[in-house]
């Protein structure tokens, strides 16, 4: 197999936990070598973090020796809904990113996983589900059948998606919330952290709570 370079997109927390992924993918079978980083703050260029340089701004992506793949680890939920403005500045093709997936992550043969994904340890994702580009999902959330996770968005930690459920494009799914069967969240909202999302949610909306109501609009 060969080997592929891999620079990471940012120097946050998610970045050093997708560097920490691609290591123990690389305990089980040799498959990436991960070269540094690329932060825009030019107070980090030429340092290093976890042992590799912080190589450049993002749009030096664009510059990278063409066997290098990249992947993303910017997003939170202060800056969620500009994370295709972000990536977009690398100016480099969706067939450069690279799908990294735990490998103790369970997925079914018979859901689509999208480019530039990072899927991290323990996720459980069932029959049928559709999760689009440049998703991140962090650890040990469940979703289930039928479900639909729109491009860039992120879903964190221990989140329970009951089947049916469609969450728009650049949506951040907080800590440990819910959602229950056939709802749909619009692009570019939140659902707050221990949130119980039982109808649907409008595109732009902040919601929070058990069950899950209005708060402000995220734009």
């Amino acid at each position: 197999m060969t080997i592929r370079p891999i620079v990471i997109l940012g120097t946050g927390g998610n970045c050093i936990d997708i560097l920490d992924t691609i290591n123990d993918i690389n305990a089980i079978q040799l498959k990436y070598e991960c070269v540094g980083f690329l932060d825009d703050n030019p107070d980090h260029w030429g340092q290093r973090i976890a042992g590799l340089p912080i190589l450049g701004p993002l749009p030096t992506a664009k510059d990278l020796p063409p066997s290098h793949f990249i992947v993303n680890g910017i997003g939170s939920p202060r800056n969620f809904w500009e994370k295709e403005s972000i990536i977009a500045k690398t100016k480099v093709g969706i067939e450069k990113f690279e799908t990294i997936i735990h490998p103790t992550a369970h997925i079914s043969k018979m859901s689509d996983i999208g480019r530039g994904t990072v899927i991290f340890q323990n996720v459980t994702i069932t029959s049928n589900v559709k999760i689009g580009d440049h998703v991140i999902i962090l650890p040990n959330t469940v979703i289930s059948h039928d479900d639909i996770i729109g491009d860039y968005s992120c879903i964190a930690g221990g989140v329970c998606i009951s089947g049916v459920v469609s969450i728009g494009k650049s949506c951040y799914i907080g800590t440990n919330s819910s959602i229950k069967q056939n709802v749909s969240i619009g692009d570019f909202s939140l659902v707050g952290m221990n949130s119980a999302v039982l109808r649907d949610v409008p595109k732009n909306n902040v919601v929070v709570g058990n069950p899950a109501k209005f708060l402000r609009y995220t734009r």
